[in-house]
């Protein structure tokens, strides 16, 4: 079995380990690694969901051998905000002697930890935070694998031109659009480009509207939409907000289209909490989903398959597919390494040249100076009938796109 073999996700070397506990390597183990996610506060579920991903790969790496002949030990930090995300980076590095730290699905979290982390000179891999400047400081030993938030921005707003319009029947210059985006990081990097990119496109934009993530009110921002005869709402947010938003326009009778960018628009645990019905048709630039063509992301399939055996219920969202495909890549790059020290392991990451639509997700991977992932891209879904599938690009689409319930 070869490590290349492995990025095609073998159920067989999952099933070996399914029921194995990550961090119970044997105590000789010296390939230490730290997975910084919030474990617990509001982020907790997407954190969780991110770390599950990660924790497939390396049960996966394990049972083939390990890295450079010897097991990982995977050892959790929880980045509940962003002071416990420093505190717990500084912990990793200084006492559990960790060797890499994997991360970290909340982009200020990221920012945060990846900085003590450079200061240290101990590489930093980022699977599933997306605000640009997390890869835009210099740093010599930062890598992310997922798409930025520059690229969730874009599809978000060309699928008003490209797709939604036509699916109306009606000129794109008739469409009110509102931009609203929960107030931190994540939120803010996303809706500035997407004001850039509305503003290069002379769409009307109406309405730009921040809100803080832990909102337990948000009528009086539906009331404003609705005062601007809002007719497509870009919004940016983690999964409360979303099911706040969803929950109270609803009651409200706003309803408007809905496209998010990622987050709470792709948890199974949003449509049960706020209803298929009320969800439906709400669209969503994300992380690859798993009603996708197997053909533009191979071994999809078997990774839900190993999902389901290990965890015994199917993946919550594409954060685990995505922080799998990334870490699957890097676990790669560290096994043919001259060594596990800070300078081998960069050098070993920007000989990484995996081609577009040879893995998981569908992304290939090549790192930029910076440490980017430059063939990584969102693509965009749609709930319909409980269901979050694929319906753009063409070659990874399982359905078409419905506008209006049907």
């Amino acid at each position: 079995m070869t490590k290349t073999s492995i990025l095609k996700c073998s159920v067989a070397a999952v099933a070996l380990v399914a029921g194995t506990i990550v961090g119970s390597a044997p105590a000789s183990a010296d390939i230490e690694i730290g997975a910084l996610y919030p474990f617990s506060g509001g982020l907790a579920l997407l954190g969780d969901e991110s770390y599950r991903g990660l924790e497939l790969a390396v049960e996966e790496w394990n049972a083939a051998g390990g890295i450079q002949g010897e097991p990982i030990n995977l050892i959790r930090g929880d980045a509940v905000d962003n002071n416990q995300a420093v505190g717990e980076a500084r912990r990793l590095i200084s006492v559990e002697g960790v060797q890499a730290i994997f991360g970290t699905y909340s982009s200020s979290r990221s920012n945060a930890a990846s900085q003590v982390a450079e200061l240290a000179g101990v590489p930093y891999f980022e699977l599933g935070a997306i605000s640009d400047p997390i890869t835009e400081r210099g740093f010599q030993y930062l890598f992310r694998t997922n798409p930025t938030a520059r690229s969730f921005a874009v599809a978000t707003v060309d699928a008003v031109p490209n797709a939604i319009a036509p699916a109306l029947g009606v000129d794109v210059a008739e469409i009110n659009v509102a931009i609203i985006y929960e107030d931190s990081l994540y939120g803010t990097t996303v809706s500035g480009f997407q004001a850039e990119r509305a503003e290069e496109l002379d769409l009307n934009v109406v309405e730009v509207l921040p809100y803080p993530a832990d909102t337990v009110d948000m009528s009086s921002l539906i009331l404003r939409l609705q005062g601007a005869e809002v007719d497509v709402v870009l919004q940016t947010s983690y999964q409360n907000d979303t099911v706040l938003f969803f929950r109270q326009s609803n009651e409200m009778d706003f309803a408007p289209i809905a496209i998010g960018a990622g987050g709470g628009y792709s948890l199974q645990q949003t449509v049960e909490a706020v209803g298929a019905d009320v969800i439906h048709g709400a669209l969503n630039v994300d992380f690859t989903q798993y009603a996708t063509n197997p053909a533009a992301a191979p071994g999809i399939e078997e990774f839900v398959a190993a999902y389901e055996a290990r965890y015994d219920q199917p993946p919550r969202s594409g954060h685990s597919l995505a922080n799998y495909m990334g870490a699957m890549v890097i676990l790669e790059a560290l096994d043919s390494a001259e060594g596990m020290e800070a300078d081998a392991i960069r050098a070993a990451m920007q000989t990484v040249d995996v081609a577009a639509g040879t893995t998981p997700t569908g992304w290939g991977v090549s790192f930029d100076e910076n440490g980017q992932n430059t063939r990584a891209v969102p693509f965009l879904m749609q709930w319909q009938d409980g269901n979050l599938v694929t319906v753009f690009p063409s070659e990874a689409a399982v359905s078409d796109m419905v506008i209006g319930g049907q």
